[in-house]
């Protein structure tokens, strides 16, 4: 192994090594190694000679505000929780639409909506399952791979990312591949347990030093809404103790586990806050709402900091070959990486990170894999579903890709193998834009990720749709039954117009009145076991509420937000909480005609909340 100080001269000998025809595989989301891709990158820009082709997914990067008010509220956020975290330059380039022909960039799972406008990355996807991208890397003909790694004396660990990269260092011990492997040291990364706990000798070439050590990034977590907790504890009735979870990141995930907690700790008022959502819950199958004492086995490819949180509540305790956990990848907050780091070893070794191949399919010890992963439920997250089950996860009609299909497939197709497990995909009713509502719930749509064959639980904020098995005329009426009532008339004649429904059939009262409403009076005694921040929070106090005024005006249409403006110049008044949100804005002192309305704007917000 050869040890670097300067990224420059590591890419000069990679190509002196490797040649000018550079393969280069990186995985996705945390593990990338900036600075190698980016003197690679900077070698293949200045010397047309040199072919670069970069095959990876996740690519983070800070958020890009999309209205002035996003950006004041995000670029202070943005700078003090990923300012350190170096700018990839092939991003920079395929932003600026000045990608170099020499240089090629595939992935095949998008950061959620970045790219949906830019042409060069929406032409490059390669649309893929998770446990697909290891034969695509090979069949490039890889032959560099580039890893962030941490170090603890002369072994390193893959860390946040064993997901491809383990399958990949196999192939080549095998002699199926011949690539040579980068590593990045990091003194942030967490020294994980697992497969990707390595030797020296599996890397051909390390960058160490003081000048390429940088913070991790770490994306702050979303505030939860009500309505999110109600989907959350629709999932948390359906998992059966001593069952295995899956779950994923963002708010469907952190609603999920909060909820099992509440099952867990306080139960009494777990099954109160259960009942006044959905009465007929005690009525279905595959109700549950017990506390756990066998507890849950992880296997996910997506190591959440949710699980860290069942661990401490004593349901992430069933044990599998000595973990509780095994995990593909991690991606967090800064106070989940401090977690790992600092986790005893004993407690530490129980969180195990292995390959993909391992945690989304059976393939390879079916029989042992199925006996381990008892009473499994797959949970995720999808934009849009139809009244047939299919489920709409990764573009649009038109073709865009928003994000990608990674492991989703994959788990739909495991819960459908093994003999007593689930799919639950989640999915809002509802969702605004431009100030028009629009219902998630269609009757058809031009593309879909999970096919109507493979539709199994369903899962809004208005409860929970069990579809598999069930003829098309039941599965229209059971998803019909947790669609916004908004829009359940006009699905409904979709529905009959196609022939798909008996003309006598009507939406049961019960769920005659699903609107926000519903979910509000249901829950909102339980705001104090719901809280926006189950788990932390990166944002300050003034942040939190600003979170919640600017939620108020996202997607509102243009009457809307010249009445809240109005409302904020000449009647909403003006105390102290008011005047340290427009501080944190920028806007305590307006300069011109544009601030003094964003301030009007942000004020009238704040009253309509009860926020001034």
């Amino acid at each position: 192994m050869q040890t670097f100080s300067d990224p420059e001269t590591l890419a000069e000998t990679i190509l002196r090594d490797v040649g000018k025809r550079i393969v280069l595989a990186m995985p996705l989301g945390l593990g990338k190694p900036c600075h190698v891709a980016n003197a690679l990158f900077a070698r293949a820009a200045a010397d047309p000679s040199i072919e670069l082709r970069i095959f990876t997914a996740l690519t983070l990067e800070k958020p890009h505000a999309k209205s002035e008010l996003e950006r004041r509220f995000m670029a202070p956020v943005a700078e003090r929780l990923m300012g350190g975290y170096p700018e990839l330059a092939y991003v920079k380039a395929l932003r600026a639409n000045a990608l170099p022909p020499n240089i090629e960039v595939n992935e095949f799972f998008f950061l959620a909506g970045r790219w949906l406008n830019n042409p060069a990355a929406q032409q490059s996807y390669i649309s893929a399952n998770y446990t697909h991208a290891f034969r695509y890397v090979l069949e490039r003909g890889v032959n560099v791979i580039g890893q962030l790694v941490a170090r603890r004396n002369n072994r390193f660990s893959l860390s946040c990312n064993t997901d491809i990269t383990v399958d990949l260092l196999k192939a080549r011990k095998a002699g199926a591949a011949k690539f040579v492997v980068a590593g990045q040291v990091n003194s942030a990364l967490p020294f994980m347990p697992g497969e990707g706990d390595l030797p020296e000798s599996e890397f051909d070439y390390l960058l160490e030093s003081r000048e390429t050590d940088f913070p991790l990034f770490a994306p702050p977590k979303e505030p939860l809404s009500l309505s999110d907790y109600a989907a959350g504890l629709h999932v948390a009735r359906l998992i059966p103790d001593g069952g295995t979870l899956q779950i994923g990141i963002g708010k469907e995930g952190d609603a999920t586990v909060q909820s099992l907690i509440l099952r867990q700790t306080k139960n009494d008022v777990f099954r109160d806050a259960v009942a006044r959502l959905a009465p007929e819950a005690q009525k279905e199958p595959f109700h549950e709402d017990a506390p756990f004492t066998r507890g849950l086995y992880g296997c996910t490819e997506m190591f959440v900091d949710g699980f860290l949180a069942l661990m401490d509540a004593q349901i992430l305790k069933r044990e599998v070959n000595g973990a509780v956990l095994h995990g593909g990848f991690f991606l967090g907050p800064n106070a989940f990486y401090e977690r790992l780091r600092a986790m005893p070893a004993e407690k530490l070794e129980k969180l195990q990170m292995v390959a993909v191949s391992f945690t989304n399919q059976l393939y390879g010890d079916e029989a042992a894999r199925a006996k381990a992963r008892a009473g499994a439920r797959f949970v995720n997250s999808t934009m849009m579903a139809t009244l047939l089950g299919a489920a709409v996860s990764d573009q649009l009609e038109d073709g865009r890709v928003v994000s990608g299909v990674g492991g989703q497939y994959n788990f739909v197709e495991q819960a459908f193998a093994l003999p007593d497990a689930r799919s639950i995909l989640t999915v809002k009713s509802t969702r605004r834009a431009s100030g028009r509502l629009t219902s998630n719930i269609r009757w058809t749509y031009g593309h879909e990720t999970i096919p109507r064959h493979l539709r199994d639980i369903v899962i809004s904020e208005y409860g929970v749709a069990d579809l598999r098995g069930k003829s098309d005329a039941g599965v229209i009426a059971a998803m019909l039954n947790i669609a916004d009532s908004r829009f359940q008339p006009e699905l409904l004649r979709a529905a009959k117009d196609a022939g798909k429904l008996p003309r006598n059939h009507e939406i049961p009262a019960r769920f005659r009145d699903n609107v926000p409403e519903k979910i509000s009076a249901a829950l909102s005694p339980f705001r104090g076991h719901l809280p926006p921040f189950p788990f932390g929070s990166d944002f300050t106090e003034v942040e939190q509420e600003l979170l919640a005024v600017l939620g108020a005006l996202e997607g509102a249409s243009p009457l809307r937000l010249l009445g809240a403006a109005l409302r904020g110049a000449f009647s909403a008044p003006r105390d102290r909480a008011s005047a340290a949100r427009l501080a944190r804005m920028g806007l305590d002192k307006p300069r011109n005609i544009g601030d003094r309305f964003y301030a009007a704007l942000l004020r009238g917000a704040g009253t309509e909340l009860g926020r001034s």
